[in-house]
């Protein structure tokens, strides 16, 4: 980081943002079955290709402002937001664990948690195609004796996937023949085995808790203050990554201030 200074971080940005460019193709195309490789990117209007200088991250959006270069149609602003999103999350890892198989790793758990993010938000679904290939890859880098914090030993991959999904499967699954009712998505499930795998057991009740409080917050607000119909579902998944993400950086601090707490009386 020294040796490159102020040019690592413009460097950091400009990568995280052409993977937002593609994270966006992966959003769009990944629910509805469609490949996300081919056909290159075109305009959802008049399906025009979009040309290299009509698809640089966050300025050409903002050059064209906003709109078709062909049809005029309306771009949505979410193209930008996550381009930039993608670049600010690649800057932030780089800040916090410098430039290492770590940080790309880590990175790429950014991504792919932006990705399921933003559909279980807009479809209610959470991919296999990205939850059990992340399980694996989370297990394999795990295995790997080279790669360090934040990600876990092997021991604690395994537990965690076991826990994660498994554990949770079962809480699932009883609580739906019990009640008759969905507590928690399968999806969901998939999800926190991926988280466990990559972050260890020990990150899943962190996660939980704090997904769960988050949800709770903004769905009760969604109501109240939006209207929000209560009968429909609120997407579980964005709060998991929201949680899990955020365990990566302030999670052993708030254990350690949690048994502080205990072991002092509170």
């Amino acid at each position: 980081m020294e040796i490159f200074g102020d040019f690592a971080f413009i460097l950091a940005f400009v990568f995280g943002g052409i993977w937002g460019s593609f994270l966006n193709v992966c959003i769009y195309r990944i629910p509805v079955g469609q490949s996300i490789i081919y056909p290159p990117s075109r305009c959802p209007g008049c399906e025009n290709p979009i040309v290299w200088y009509d698809n640089i991250p966050i300025v050409s959006w903002l050059y064209l402002k906003g709109k078709c270069r062909h049809c005029n149609i309306n771009i949505s602003p979410q193209y930008p937001i996550i381009e930039a999103i993608s670049a600010l999350l690649t800057i932030q890892v780089v800040m916090v664990f410098g430039f290492s198989w770590e940080s790309l790793a880590i990175i790429c758990l950014g991504y792919s948690f932006v990705v399921m993010m933003m559909i279980d938000f807009y479809h209610y679904i959470l991919p296999d195609v990205i939850t059990l290939p992340g399980i694996v890859i989370g297990v394999l880098l795990a295995w790997l004796p080279q790669v360090g914090e934040p990600i876990v030993g092997l021991y604690d991959s395994l537990i965690g996937v076991a826990v994660g999904g498994g554990g949770l499967w079962l809480f699932a699954w009883l609580f739906e023949k019990i009640t008759g009712k969905v507590g928690m998505g399968f999806g969901d499930v998939k999800l926190l085995a991926m988280v466990g795998a990559w972050l260890g057991w020990q990150s899943l009740g962190f996660t939980i808790f704090f997904a769960a409080l988050m949800g709770s917050v903004i769905g009760l607000s969604w109501i109240g203050i939006l209207g929000r119909d209560r009968a429909k579902p609120i997407p579980f998944g964005p709060y998991l990554v929201l949680a899990a993400w955020s365990y990566i950086y302030i999670g052993d601090q708030v254990y350690d201030w949690y048994l502080s707490g205990i072991y002092s009386g509170f």
